[in-house]
């Protein structure tokens, strides 16, 4: 791979960061649940919001990075590193993010819908871009990758079980943080872990090719 070529698959994955925040955004501001990955910072970020979503993000992708460390040990490529400062782009692409969708109304369920539907649609096109850099993963499925690979279990049955963990995982912590109340975690959470990876699908489909053909000229 030509150093132009990897300057492009870096450049496109930032891109992709950037529409993944945005995402999250739309959904957060719908108030009905983010995606599973992003669930236990929203809580934290609910209980503690002296520290934006943008920030919990970074902690918790940096807890996920420090986890990939102890599971692979001498395993873990230095090049994966690299997570910690794209961890700490997407969570300032996050604030960002929050600051634009702050202005728009919510006026009533409806609506808190349409963006929770525009949130999938914008990260799963996020997704997409990341998994066409093929450069690095996300601190998330890096970390599923690095359980699957110590265990030798498949990729999307443990993803899948990474997902319902922390699911789990902010519905406990919004228990004991509200008095046995469920904050931050709702339908929207499970909408957007059934939707997005066909949204993933859906635009890798119609936009690899193009984009491959781009990256390698």
């Amino acid at each position: 791979m030509s150093k132009n070529e990897l300057i492009k698959r870096y450049l496109l994955f930032i891109i992709g960061l950037f529409f993944a925040a945005i995402g999250v955004t739309f959904t957060k501001h719908g108030e009905l649940g983010v995606s599973p990955i992003s669930s236990v910072a929203n809580v934290l970020s609910c209980k503690y919001s002296f520290l934006s979503l943008g920030t919990w993000l970074v902690i918790w992708n940096c807890v996920l990075i420090a986890c990939q460390i102890l599971i692979l040990r001498k395993n873990f490529q230095k090049i994966q590193l690299l997570q910690i400062p794209l961890s700490f782009l997407f969570g300032i692409f996050t604030d960002i993010g929050m600051k634009i969708v702050s202005y728009i109304p919510v006026p009533n369920y409806a609506v808190r819908v349409a963006l929770l539907l525009v949130g999938i649609f914008i990260l799963g096109f996020g997704i997409a871009l990341s998994v066409i850099a093929n450069v690095i993963l996300n601190s998330g499925e890096a970390f599923v990758k690095a359980i699957a690979d110590t265990i030798k279990k498949d990729f999307g049955a443990i993803k899948t079980i990474f997902d319902v963990s922390c699911v789990i995982i902010a519905i406990l912590l919004s228990l004991f943080f509200f008095d046995y109340q469920i904050v931050g975690t709702r339908e929207g959470t499970i909408i957007s872990a059934l939707l997005t990876g066909m949204a993933v699908k859906l635009f890798t489909k119609h936009v690899q090719e193009p984009i491959t053909s781009f990256l390698c000229n």
